[in-house]
């Protein structure tokens, strides 16, 4: 008999310790989290439980003052702060709970300026749709009513749910090899949430992703390949801040 052929693994998080500030109690302790490469992993738990510290850790936005993080084949924690900058803009599309959207930029620039930062993403969405506006183009009109407003006008006129769709798509353009989802439907309504799913998952299939989501709504938990509950994640913690 055949034995089942293991997929690499892409994410590697090996007794995690976290805490915000130097006094504070350890809001991940002990953290350990192994993800295949193309698995579809939801991420649940209560409020304060520390899944967007989490999110932030694998992200390389921060680094624990202890343990193993190996994210698509680098070790962050060996990484200088620009080095990770690099390892994510090619490889990680990161969905911000706060968006971190720049006020200023047109939502087409706001879309493209990942493509801006990697030759890689730039490459890829360049092969797909023959540039990287067409691209940015074909992400936003998946998202919005075809012609509901200028792509030109900036993210500051924009409402919050309008601004999390520009997020989902910056996130999504030039497929990276990881997607981070941090309450990427919070602040949708139900067509625009469907829309996004429909999106989301149709992106993964054709670039083949591996992708995390936090999400307080368990409405879609199903098309995910597996739950992780940071319980279960995080079995030591102290106190989640």
């Amino acid at each position: 008999m055949n034995e089942p052929v293991s997929k690499p693994t892409l994410i590697r998080l090996k007794k995690v310790d976290f805490a915000w500030h130097a006094q504070a109690k350890l809001t991940i302790k002990s953290g350990n989290l192994c993800v295949e490469e193309h698995e579809h992993v939801f991420i649940r738990g209560a409020s304060g439980s520390g899944k967007s510290t989490l999110l932030n850790i694998i992200g390389g936005i921060v680094t624990p003052q202890r343990g193993q993080v190996e994210i698509v084949g680098h070790d962050f924690c060996q990484l200088q702060a620009l080095q990770r900058d690099r390892v994510r803009a090619d490889h990680i599309g990161f969905i911000f709970q706060q968006f971190n959207l720049i006020p200023y930029l047109s939502i087409l620039e706001n879309v493209t300026l990942p493509c801006r930062f990697s030759k890689l993403r730039r490459d890829n969405a360049i092969e797909r749709s023959g540039s990287v506006i067409e691209e940015a183009m074909y992400l936003l009109n998946r998202l919005y009513t075809k012609g509901q407003f200028s792509f030109q006008r900036t993210t500051s006129e924009l409402s919050v749910g309008q601004q999390q769709r520009v997020a989902a798509a910056r996130a999504l353009i030039g497929q990276p090899q990881l997607i981070i989802a941090d309450e990427p439907t919070s602040s949708l309504d139900y067509d625009a949430r469907e829309a996004f799913m429909d999106l989301l998952f149709d992106e993964l299939k054709l670039s083949g992703s591996t992708l995390l989501y936090v999400s307080h709504d368990p409405t879609h938990q199903h098309l995910f390949n597996r739950v992780a509950d940071m319980s279960v994640i995080n079995q030591q913690a102290e106190v989640a801040l």
